[in-house]
This record gives C-alpha cells, sequence and structure tokens, in this order.
C-alpha cells in the first residue's frame, strides 16, 4: 500500500502544479494496480470534475461507493456529479435520500449546503449551514451563506443577523455587506454608512469589492434621502464595474434590428404548426419592472408553480440553430435567419421537456426569465397555446432601477447611463414590434397601475390565463416559496408604491438617458 500512496501524493502534486493530463495518467495508474484503494477513486473523481468531465467523475464516485456503500461524504460528491451532468431529478432525488446528514466536518456541511441551494432545496440547504456555523463558529463565509439562504426564504431578520455575524468575523465582507443593505430600508436612527464608507475606503485596491460596497453605500444613502452623496458612489461604482465588463453594445442592438427585419408580419401569417402544451406562462421585459411580482401573485395560484429564471427556452432554440448550420461556425446574427427554419413543435416540446423535473406538478408554471423579451414571436411559434405577459414600467424608473442594481453576470448594459439607454431603446422597439406583428397575443402589465390598483389588474391578468380568480394572488406577500432574484426582500412586504418616479429624485445625473429616450420618442418633453 506504500507505493498507492506515493502515487496518491504525486497525482495531488501534479494537480497543484496544474499538470492535469500527468495527473489523470498517473491516477488511472493508481486505479489500475491498486482497485481497491479507495483514495485513488476519490481522486479520479476531483480530476474529472477538475476538467469538465463529470461522466469520469462519476464513474469514479460509484467505484468509491462501491468500497464504501452509503459512505456520506461519497453520496455528497455523487450529488455533485450528476447536477454537473445536468441530471437534476438524479441528484435530488439523492439529496432527498441523504436528507439533513449532520457531517461532523465544516467544510463538507458547507459544501452541502452550496449544493442544496444550487437544488433549490433551501430549507435543507439553511439546516447544513447552521451547521457549519455550529462546527466552525469562526468562519464569516458559513455566516454569509446562511444569510443568503435565510434571505431566499424570506426569513429577512434571520438574514440581518446572519449577515452581522458574519461580518464581526470578517468586516471586509463585500458579499455581505451588499446583501445586508438590501434587507430593508435603513432609516437615520439604524443604518451601516460609516461602517460601509470604511470597508469602501479599505477596498481601494480591491476593483470587485469595492464596487460591491459602493453600490451598497448607494443603497442605504439614497434610503436615508442623501441623493446627491448616493449617486455618487453609484456612479463610480458602476463605472468601476463597466471597466472590467467586456460588451459590445453594437452587437445586441444589431442583433435586436436583425430580429424586427427577420421575424415580420408576413413571417408569421404563414401556416406553422406549434407544440400544443398550454403549461407555460411566460413573463418578459426590462429587469426591474416587476416580472418577480408578477410571478409571485401567478404562483400563489393553486394550478400554478414558479419554474423560476429558466434559460431553457434559448438554450433549446440554439441547438436546433446549431443542428441546422452541420458543425459550421455561426454568428448572433446568423442564429437569428437560422432560427426562421427550425422545427417550431419539436422546439415547443424540447423546452417543455427541458424544465422538467422542475416543471409538471401543476397544470402550469412560470418562466420569469426577462431575457426572453427577445423570443416572444418564437415562443408563440414554437408553443402558441402559451402565454406570454410583458411589463410595463415608466422608462426612467426602469432604467433608474437597472443602473442602481448590481446584478451578478447578466445585463452588461447596465453599468453605463448612455448604454443603458439605448439598450433600453432597442428594447421598446423590439416588443413594440412583437406586439404589432402579433396583436392580442401578448399581455401588458403596468407596473404603476399594478401597485397602485392591484385587484382589477391581477383580475385581468387571470382571466388572460384562463386562471379563476383565487384571493391568494392578491395576497401574494404569504407565499412562502423562495425567492432568489434581486427582488427577494421587496416581495415580501406586499404592494408598494415607494419606487414610483424615484428617477426624480436624480433628474440632474440622469440627464443623459432622458436625452436619448426623448430623442427616440420613448419620453415626451411634458412627462419627463
Amino acid at each position: 500500500m506504500a507505493t498507492a500512496t506515493r502515487l496518491e501524493s504525486r497525482v495531488k502534486r501534479l494537480i497543484t502544479e496544474g499538470q492535469m493530463r500527468d495527473a489523470a495518467a498517473t491516477c488511472d495508474q493508481l486505479n489500475q494496480a491498486y482497485p481497491d484503494y479507495e483514495p485513488g477513486w476519490i481522486l479520479a473523481c476531483r480530476l474529472g470534475m477538475l476538467v469538465n468531465e463529470p461522466l469520469i467523475a462519476l464513474r469514479a464516485i460509484d467505484r468509491a461507493l462501491q468500497l464504501s456503500p452509503g459512505k456520506p461524504e461519497w453520496l455528497l460528491q455523487r450529488i455533485e456529479c450528476l447536477g454537473a451532468l445536468g441530471d437534476t431529478d438524479a441528484a435530488l432525488l439523492m439529496a432527498h435520500q441523504l436528507g439533513d446528514h449532520a457531517f461532523d466536518h465544516p467544510a463538507l456541511a458547507s459544501n452541502y449546503g452550496l449544493v442544496l441551494t444550487r437544488l433549490g432545496l433551501y430549507e435543507f440547504a439553511r439546516t447544513q449551514y447552521l451547521r457549519a456555523c455550529e462546527l466552525e463558529p469562526g468562519n464569516g463565509t458559513h455566516y454569509y451563506n446562511l444569510a443568503s439562504v435565510e434571505r431566499f426564504l424570506g426569513n429577512l431578520d434571520a438574514a440581518d443577523a446572519a449577515a452581522g455575524l458574519c461580518l464581526e468575523r470578517s468586516p471586509d465582507d463585500a458579499n455581505a455587506h451588499l446583501l445586508r443593505a438590501g434587507l430593508r430600508t435603513q432609516t437615520a436612527a439604524s443604518n451601516h454608512v460609516d461602517e460601509l464608507q470604511r470597508a469602501y475606503d479599505a477596498a481601494a485596491a480591491k476593483r470587485s469589492d469595492r464596487v460591491k460596497t459602493g453600490y451598497a453605500l448607494a443603497k442605504e444613502l439614497e434610503d436615508l434621502g442623501e441623493y446627491e452623496r448616493s449617486f455618487e458612489y453609484l456612479r463610480e461604482a458602476s463605472a468601476l464595474r463597466r471597466s472590467a465588463t467586456q460588451y459590445n453594445l453594437e452587437t445586441d442592438i444589431a442583433t435586436m434590428r436583425e430580429i424586427r427585419a427577420t421575424f415580420s408580419a408576413e413571417f408569421f401569417g404563414r401556416d406553422r404548426e406549434g407544440h400544443v402544451s398550454a403549461e407555460p406562462i411566460f413573463v418578459i421585459g426590462m429587469p426591474r419592472t416587476g416580472t418577480t411580482l408578477v410571478d409571485r401573485i401567478l404562483s400563489s395560484h393553486s394550478v400554478v408553480h414558479s419554474a423560476g429564471e429558466l434559460q431553457a427556452f434559448a438554450v433549446e432554440l440554439t441547438a436546433l440553430c446549431h443542428d441546422r448550420a452541420d458543425g459550421r461556425q455561426v454568428s448572433t446574427l446568423d442564429m437569428v435567419h437560422r432560427a426562421t427554419g427550425v422545427d417550431f413543435a419539436a422546439l415547443g416540446e424540447n423546452y417543455i421537456a427541458a424544465t422538467r423535473p422542475a416543471t409538471g406538478r401543476t397544470a402550469h408554471f412560470v418562466d420569469k426569465l426577462p431575457l426572453n423579451f427577445l423570443y416572444a414571436g418564437l415562443i408563440h411559434l414554437a408553443l402558441p397555446k402559451a402565454k406570454i405577459i410583458v411589463l410595463e414600467r415608466d422608462p426612467m424608473d426602469t432604467c433608474y432601477a437597472v443602473f442602481k442594481t448590481l446584478f451578478l453576470g447578466i445585463y452588461p448594459y447596465s453599468y453605463d447611463l448612455e448604454e443603458l439607454a439605448q439598450y433600453y431603446v432597442a428594447y421598446r422597439e423590439l416588443t413594440d414590434h412583437w406586439q404589432a406583428v402579433l396583436p392580442n397575443v401578448m399581455h401588458t402589465v403596468r407596473y404603476e397601475e399594478l401597485v397602485t390598483k392591484p385587484r382589477p389588474v391581477i383580475e385581468d391578468l387571470l382571466d388572460y390565463c384562463d386562471l379563476s380568480f383565487e384571493d391568494a394572488c392578491v395576497r401574494f406577500e404569504e407565499n412562502a416559496a423562495a425567492v432568489t432574484t434581486a427582488s427577494a426582500a421587496q416581495v415580501r412586504s406586499g404592494f408598494s408604491t415607494a419606487s414610483i418616479g424615484n428617477w426624480r429624485n436624480y433628474a440632474k445625473q440622469l440627464q443623459p438617458v432622458a436625452d436619448i429616450l426623448r430623442a427616440a420618442g420613448v419620453i415626451d418633453s411634458g412627462q419627463h
């Protein structure tokens, strides 16, 4: 066995040095020579995950489980492999089998919590994060993870307490600062501005931390009515974020322009057959326009389930377009043209299949990915019985709400005011186009009307969706289901008109946005 341990050590060293090919060869040598040496299979699993070969990793962990059946640590590793393979159904089943196992090591409990979070099992994840905090109370990361899942679950006081405990241990944790700032409206008597200022100054050489603490500072200062100071931090943080973002606005605008030109009224006048499912309800629009609010209202209905922000439609459309490309490289604009010739019935069927097992438990499900506005016409062709709800909100309020939100890995246009305004114009032109070529297909919900006179707006919404009225839809704040979007805290408090006209506090700073929107005819000088 001494030789096995030497080979094991060599594999670990090669992994540390980044020599994955040699590590894999040595690991194969180890497992062929010593097939009953369990650490060898664990290393093979680790290697498989590191090089993005989850199937190899799964086979390796299964060999380890043959040697130690039911070992919780290896079951946890198997769940990770299944998740990486996209076999969510099997991963969920195994997670339920492992349940709330009490690991004796904080790293294992924390890792299990992260796996459960990715699977949407937030209550189980909470148990594991509490366990990690118990086992390693000095580690602030465990408390941050706990705060995040408490926020998802709507336990905002518990989230605030956990974020505070994180910052007691890790005062410079920018993620915890940002999370805590967004949990409630700060007051003069209770805020974290001084603490955030210190963290912001301390992060001068750390771009990511400075961005996050800058957004947190801007949020709390806005709560306190210090609008000039708030916007200065927001301006600096967003500019810093934009400088680190590789993004070409013109590509997005050209794509939306090409979609409008390609998917004309004539195109939709031709007979096409789609998939017959009436399950999906798509909620689309710009971010921060009330998409999460409408999702919560709909999913409070007894026959509607919220599936969250699914990527499935774009993924399945892209797959069919690539099939038509015969292996050739496909540009974004080429994709638009190839989309005209896809099998729309197959696209609809593939989309429904891709949403499982997250859907199918109720008669309807909500897909609330705002970016699906790009595909509204194609959604109608692929799923002619699906409902499509488009959110509208005051353009200036929309642009400011988007600008002040720090998104993670999405909406790269949101960090520069002029780019944001130009993107918004292109968005409006495309959604107006869909409405023109597909009259009476989509249903518009205006945010301001929804929050000021909710009952009639909700009645119209449910009627469009062919759903009976249920009081629970008006009392959506009682919905206990988790929320993972930027609106996770706001939607727990019911209807609010507080953000209507909020942009006016920054009219001077937002003048570049107003100028672009006005020139495009999106707003008029009399109203703005």
